[in-house]
This record gives C-alpha cells, sequence and structure tokens, in this order.
C-alpha cells in the first residue's frame, strides 16, 4: 500500500495533499448536486413518464438502498484493486448513470439508471475519503478535511435553485446531463495527478460480512426512511428496522470474530474515532441532521409562508455553513479539538433548541440570525468530527475506518430525520390535532435540541491534546 505520510509536510508533499483533496472535493460535489436538484424536478419527470409524481420517489429510494448495499464494499476494494483506479470507476459509472437517466424514456429505466448512480456514488464517498488519507500527512489532514467537506455544504445552497431553472427554462433531463462535464474533469484529473495505489497483502473477500453488513445497513435505512411517511403504515416500519438492528448485531458478532473480516472493527478501539463516528459525535450528527427537515416545514406550515419565502430564510441557514468554512482551520488550531466540539456543540444545540422560540411575530431580521448562527455552527461541528475521526487511525485501519465512517453517517442522516418526524407525529397525536401546529415544532426542536446539548458534553471525556498533531494546537504548561 502506499505509504500514508505522517509526518510534518514539505511544501511539495502539502501541495499534492490538497490538490488531491480539491480533486475529490470536485467528484463529491457532481455526487451530492444531483442528490439535490433531483426533487425540483420529480412532478415534471413523473408528467414525462406518465406517473404520478409521487410514484418517482421510488428513484431516489432505489438510490439510497443501493448505496447502502455496496458502500460495505468500498474498503475491501480499494485495498484490492486500488483506491485510484475504484475512484475512477465510481466517477465513470456515475456520469455514465447520469446519462442514462437523462434519456431514459420510461420509469423502469430510470430506476435502473439511478440503481448504477446509487453503486457509483456508494464507492464514491468513502474511497475518495480514503484518497485524501492516503496521501495527506496528518498537518494537512485538517485543510484536507474542509476542502472535502465544502460541497456537502454549497451543493444543498445551489441544488434546488439551479434544479428549479433547468427544469423551468430548459426540461428535467438536463438535471443529469449537468453531470457530464464534472464527470468528464473529474476523471482527466484524476487520472492526472493522483497517484496509484494498491495493498499487495489485500485480505480475501468476506462473503458472509458483505450480506450480513449490507442487508442489515439497506433494511435500516429504509426503514428510518419510511417513518417520515407515516401513511405507508407503522407496522412494516417497525418491522424493517427490526430487522436492521438484528441483522447489523449479527453482522457485527461476524466482523468481531472473522479472520478476514470485511469491515475492520478494531478502528472503534481508537478514541478519538469511536466518539466521532460512534457515540458523541453520531448523536449529535443526529440532531444536527434533524433541522434541514424540519425548518422547511416550519416555515410553510407552522409560519404559512409560501416555498419561495421559505427558501429564502432556509438559504440563510446554508449560507452560515459556507462562512464558517474561512474561520475553521485557524479556530481548531487556536482551540483545539476538544474545547470546539463542546463549546460549539452546545452552542448549535442551543440553536436548534431557540428554533422552538420563534414565531410568524418574530423578527425577520432575528430569524436570519438564528439561522446563520444554526449554520455557522452545523460547519463548525462537521468539519471537526470529520478530521478528529481519522487523527488518531492506523494506516492500515483507514480503509475500514472510512467505510465505517460513511456508514454511520448515513445512518445519523435519516435516523435524524426519522426522530423529528416521529417527534412531530407523536406530538400531534398526544394533543389530539388533526393536522401539524406551531407547538409541535416547538416540542420536536427543543427535544432534538435536548439531545444535543448531552452529546456535546460528552466530548469532555476527550483529551485536552486529542488530534494536537492534525490541529496544531498544543497545551501550553
Amino acid at each position: 500500500m502506499t505509504a500514508i505520510p505522517e509526518n510534518k509536510a514539505l511544501p511539495e508533499t502539502a501541495t499534492a495533499a490538497r490538490r488531491v483533496a480539491l480533486i475529490v472535493a470536485i467528484a463529491f460535489f457532481m455526487q451530492l448536486l444531483d442528490s439535490t436538484i433531483i426533487s425540483t424536478s420529480l412532478p415534471q419527470m413523473g408528467e414525462s413518464f406518465g406517473v404520478p409524481a409521487v410514484a418517482m420517489s421510488i428513484g431516489i429510494t432505489v438510490y439510497m438502498l443501493t448505496m447502502a448495499v455496496f458502500v460495505p464494499l468500498s474498503g475491501w476494494l480499494a485495498d484490492r484493486v486500488g483506491a485510484r483506479n475504484v475512484f475512477l470507476i465510481a466517477i465513470a459509472l456515475f456520469t455514465l448513470a447520469s446519462i442514462a437517466c437523462g434519456i431514459s424514456q420510461n420509469l423502469t429505466e430510470f430506476v435502473a439508471a439511478r440503481a448504477v448512480q446509487g453503486l457509483g456514488s456508494a464507492l464514491m464517498t468513502p474511497v475518495g475519503r480514503i484518497l485524501v488519507l492516503r496521501n495527506a500527512p496528518k498537518s494537512e489532514l485538517l485543510n484536507a478535511t474542509a476542502l472535502i467537506t465544502w460541497p456537502a455544504l454549497f451543493a444543498p445552497v445551489i441544488g434546488p435553485v439551479l434544479g428549479g431553472f433547468i427544469t423551468t427554462y430548459l426540461s428535467w433531463h438536463w438535471n443529469f446531463f449537468i453531470n457530464i462535464p464534472l464527470g468528464v474533469a473529474g476523471l482527466a484529473l484524476v487520472a492526472r495527478f493522483i497517484p496509484g495505489d494498491r495493498d499487495s497483502a489485500a485480505r480475501p473477500f468476506d462473503w458472509p460480512g458483505f450480506f450480513l453488513t449490507s442487508a442489515g445497513l439497506a433494511s435500516m435505512l429504509y426503514g428510518l426512511e419510511r417513518v417520515a411517511h407515516p401513511e405507508d403504515g407503522a407496522l412494516p416500519t417497525v418491522a424493517l428496522v427490526a430487522t436492521g438492528i438484528l441483522v447489523g448485531w449479527l453482522a457485527v458478532r461476524h466482523l468481531a470474530r472473522a479472520k478476514n473480516p470485511l469491515l475492520d472493527l478494531t478502528a472503534f478501539k481508537v478514541r478519538t474515532f469511536a466518539i466521532s463516528t460512534l457515540s458523541a459525535g453520531t448523536i449529535l450528527r443526529v440532531a444536527i441532521n434533524a433541522t434541514p427537515f424540519l425548518l422547511p416545514l416550519l416555515f410553510q406550515v407552522g409560519f404559512g409562508l409560501r416555498p419561495v419565502d421559505a427558501g429564502m430564510l432556509i438559504l440563510a441557514y446554508f449560507l452560515g455553513n459556507l462562512g464558517m468554512k474561512t474561520v475553521t482551520t485557524p479556530t481548531l488550531r487556536y482551540f483545539g479539538f476538544r474545547s470546539v466540539l463542546v463549546v460549539n456543540g452546545v452552542i448549535a444545540s442551543l440553536s436548534i433548541m431557540a428554533c422552538a422560540a420563534i414565531s410568524p411575530q418574530t423578527s425577520q431580521a432575528l430569524v436570519v440570525a438564528l439561522m446563520l448562527i444554526a449554520g455557522l455552527t452545523r460547519s463548525m461541528q462537521f468539519t471537526a468530527l470529520n478530521t478528529l475521526a481519522f487523527a488518531d487511525v492506523a494506516s492500515s485501519q483507514r480503509s475500514s475506518a472510512s467505510t465505517l465512517a460513511s456508514m454511520l453517517q448515513q445512518v445519523a442522516m435519516l435516523f435524524g430525520v426519522a426522530v423529528a418526524a416521529a417527534l412531530l407525529n407523536l406530538s400531534q397525536i398526544v394533543r389530539g390535532g388533526l393536522a401539524l401546529d406551531l407547538v409541535d415544532f416547538r416540542v420536536a426542536f427543543l427535544t432534538i435540541g435536548a439531545i444535543g446539548l448531552a452529546a456535546s458534553f460528552r466530548f469532555l471525556t476527550l483529551p485536552p491534546a486529542a488530534g494536537a498533531e492534525v490541529s496544531g494546537h498544543f497545551q501550553r504548561n
């Protein structure tokens, strides 16, 4: 395997690491833009295919499930074939599938193309992170992580706007064709600037581990996705989540005992990785990921705003995400990971709880300020968590660690939406309402904020100098 530089970076090494991170960020941007742009064109696509708009949601579901099935495979493939080669394949699959989506003539063809897109996406995210980890010395890991985090912050800002513009003035087909230049550019840049790598001692393939992990993750994610749609029936949803938990437990049991497991769980013995991805980190991600789901509903259902007016307020939230990027690195270097994760986590959680206090009568300037604060703290927390997770992980563990982190982030994202939806529905049932009311949103925001607040204090268990080799922060005696 290509050696991972661990010491202070030479100028040329630092430049190469940032170049790799920027190339990976371009691919991530293509992937995330596609995820946010499609929602605006579902009605037009349904009309084109001759099916109801609601039926188009199967394209999103198939994409999500395909990702869940193949994400566990990514780390093993990166070691066996080489992360660079797998990344090239992932971009090529995603780009070709985008073309297939754009030229689809019916729903069946579209769903098949989305499945291939999901496969490319499943390989792209964890393998892209592996490439960054293999090319960035620890002193450059913070800068590299900040670079690959910006697509997740920027794509949601322009995706819906761009999708609406393209659908209105061109056609829904171009929402997929827009990936072609990005994909071609990504392929050329990866082939030109990212060095090849391969693990000569790659493990044999763990078929039981693959089937158990993929089945458990797919069942869990599909069940969580259904929680936001109570009209689909509670029994199948509970059965799916329960099946996911049971099969997931069997998967963990197998991976812990197998001689050559698909995923190396020893990464969880590394304290900084475990707390960033499994315990406090995941719980706080659940709380923060619930917010983008709740805010549009609050503004449209709770406040009675038009979609365009609600969208302008949401824009302030995502602009806050982007605004923090310029100060994330110096803040972490000055204060260190532990202090930032605790203090910023508390502020982020309090900003979520503060959303329970606003109403249609609240000054718009105050609402915008709250959205900016919530967005700023979200950006800081995610960058800190994503960087600290790999600060102390050994080179031999990084492929599995990247895959595990991607899986847990998927669960946290959908679990956040599921918890928020469940709280809204439960509050409505308890008060006997026929429709959602402002009080239901207050219950949801207060509960989710309290969950995040409790998780934030868990970061106090980190050593004061946790991740100092990455952040450049060292305690003064």
